[in-house]
């Protein structure tokens, strides 16, 4: 087990400081240890306090880790006066291990974390024991001197930055122009991390972002290669962020590990499902198109088609009997725009199957269930037109006519439509309850 060391803030909100770099550094896969530099009374919105902890208490809780444990590489965070960028400095250069500088000045609500008068300290003790610095604009505007509005200005302020005595310097892109283009400048050369600017949380993003590339440099990776990493992390993290607070919301750094696991959890639910239903008799309940259930991840990494499991082939009908394709993500278009769109308003409602339209069947649901339905006949011709569109659409024509959620939807067809109920339930298993009551099947 490799081991990583944040000599950071505390977040009490728990978005950025050690509480996101003990996140990341745990998704990544190694062991995390903290010496905390100054305890914040902070949310999303604000931070309303700041307690330094004494430089004699930081030192040692940088020395006790790494007498017993050990460290692998280790990153600053919020070093809030000059009397504690002194204490660090002057204990981490005694180890031989990597040290990332993220030189946090300012809050995302904009609250000053680092003093005025230890900017110089930060400079003249901190950086040079670096193997990396990674100020955003902002600060690396304070840090080299000018302003920087294009990559060029960014370059010529990670030259500057780098002769202050880091071994390399990273000029993040988040606050930097349309892009978040992330700018390396080691052994001499410029290796650019071009990423797409995506909407989502954002407290907590650098801390991670420094924290991934700490975690991998303990793991042995090389520079260019850890910040590789810790983009892609980011990137994760941003797009998954928990959307909690009324500031800023915190990025999700175990998206990483969570989403795949989660995948895992509908795959194999779906896979279980899929099997309990082929074995029962249902072959006059599979329409001309085929059956199909579909599976959706939590909604917090429910964001597309591709994160909806189905039926890849369906399931059709044979001489025998059924039958079966195999289950795969993004399989089915149709299902996931249904569940997309149905979880939009109650995302409790990840399932679904689709099944042959029967007159008989639909006055059973009425019996049974909430049931809704829409007219194919009635649907836009800007949705028609729309790639995609037509399925969400009736989804949502179908619950404003409820004026709730319903558990089976049905609509009768048009010209080359064939007419189709769909099943709706909280996982793959609700949804095979409601079809076996619906048509009379033993569970």
């Amino acid at each position: 087990m490799r081991r990583a060391l944040t000599i950071a803030g505390s977040d009490s909100g728990g978005g950025a400081g050690i509480q996101a770099d003990l996140k990341t550094f745990a998704a990544l896969g190694v062991h995390g240890m903290s010496a905390i530099t100054s305890v914040t009374a902070q949310n999303t919105v604000e931070v309303r306090a700041i307690h330094d902890i004494p430089p004699e208490m930081v030192r040692t809780q940088i020395e006790s880790v790494v007498e017993d444990i050990g460290v692998d590489a280790a990153k600053t965070g919020m070093l809030s006066s000059a009397r504690i960028i002194s204490a660090v400095a002057k204990t981490v250069e005694q180890y031989d291990f990597p040290v990332v500088v993220d030189p946090v000045m300012i809050a995302e609500s904009g609250a000053y974390l680092l003093r005025e008068d230890a900017i110089d300290t930060l400079v003249e003790r901190m950086i040079p024991v670096a193997r990396v610095v990674m100020p955003n604009r902002h600060e690396a505007e304070r840090l080299s001197g000018i302003p920087i509005k294009t990559r060029d200005d960014a370059k010529k302020a990670a030259r500057i930055i780098k002769r202050m005595g880091a071994d390399a310097v990273i000029i993040k892109g988040g606050h930097m122009g349309r892009s978040a283009t992330d700018i390396l400048y080691y052994k001499n050369r410029f290796v650019e991390f071009r990423g797409r600017r995506i909407s989502g949380c954002t407290h907590g993003t650098g801390c991670s972002f420094s924290a991934a590339v700490t975690a991998s440099l303990a793991k042995g990776c090389e520079l260019t290669e850890a910040v590789g990493i810790a983009k892609r992390f980011v990137t994760m993290a941003i797009r998954y962020g928990e959307n909690i607070g009324h500031g800023p919301c915190p990025v999700n750094p175990t998206a990483w590990m969570g989403k795949d696991a989660e995948r895992w959890r509908v795959y194999d639910a779906l896979q279980g499902a899929l099997q309990k239903l082929v074995k029962r008799t249902m072959a006059d309940y599979v329409p001309e198109v085929g059956m199909n259930m579909a599976y959706a991840l939590p909604p917090s990494y429910a964001k597309g088609i591709e994160d909806v499991a189905a039926v890849d082939g369906r399931i059709t009908r044979t001489k025998k009997g059924v039958r079966e394709g195999h289950v795969a993500f993004g399989a089915s278009r149709h299902l996931a725009g249904a569940l997309l769109k149905m979880m939009e308003f109650d995302e409790d409602m990840r399932a679904v199957m689709n099944i042959r339209y029967d007159p008989a069947l639909v006055a059973m649901a009425r019996t049974l269930f909430i049931t809704s339905s829409y007219s194919r006949a009635e649907e836009p011709e800007t949705i028609k037109k729309r790639e995609g569109a037509s399925v969400p659409w009736g989804i949502e024509t179908a619950i404003k006519k409820a004026g709730k959620v319903p558990d089976v939807i049905y609509h009768e067809g048009d010209i080359g439509k064939e007419p189709m109920i769909l099943i709706f339930g909280n996982d793959p298993g609700d949804v095979l309850r409601k079809f076996g009551k619906l048509t009379g099947q033993k569970r």
